[in-house]
């Protein structure tokens, strides 16, 4: 499977944010893209998971469904798109179900991220980086072939750090 964008650009309010962009990922490669505040970083992914209009170009996944990009995506970005009344396990759930395709149980998953017996616990109970693992463990519960991940290690100890390393390997 190979992740290919060619010539991809994006506008925001009328100002190109960047253009011609192409690069080809196989799988089981990653894309690591810096820079400062403000240049299209984030931009560049919710355009790659099809949330965002592409003003040029094309983003295709070879030897995928033939699904749009945005149903073969995961992404997380800098907020953790879960619901602060729910439980961690009520979260997950909920995600599993929109995603479809499940991979691991919501124990399993928290186990993978180092948070078990914390399924009953509202969300918003959790600290920053426990939120961020529990957003982590969001990939886990169901399959997605592309991960799009935005500041994945904002707000982990180096503890957590080293366990979503892991879980990228």
């Amino acid at each position: 499977m190979r992740l290919i964008a060619e010539k991809l650009g994006a506008a925001r309010g009328g100002e190109i944010v960047f253009a011609a962009m192409s690069f080809a990922l196989n799988s089981g490669e990653a894309l690591v893209v810096s820079g400062p505040n403000g240049v299209g970083k984030s931009t560049l992914l919710r355009v790659i998971a099809g949330l965002l209009p592409k003003a040029q170009g094309s983003v295709r996944l070879e030897g995928g469904s033939i699904e749009e990009m945005s149903a073969q995506c995961h992404y997380l970005g800098v907020h953790n798109a879960m619901k602060p009344v729910l439980s961690v396990s009520e979260n997950l759930i909920f995600w599993q179900r929109v995603v479809g395709s499940p991979k691991l149980s919501v124990d399993e998953a928290l186990m993978s991220v180092g948070l078990p017996g914390i399924d009953a616990t509202p969300f918003a109970y959790l600290s920053t980086g426990q939120k961020r693992r529990v957003a982590i463990a969001r990939l886990l519960v169901s399959h997605r072939p592309v991960w799009l991940l935005d500041e994945p290690t904002s707000g982990l100890d180096s503890k957590a750090e080293g366990l979503f390393a892991e879980l990228l390997k």
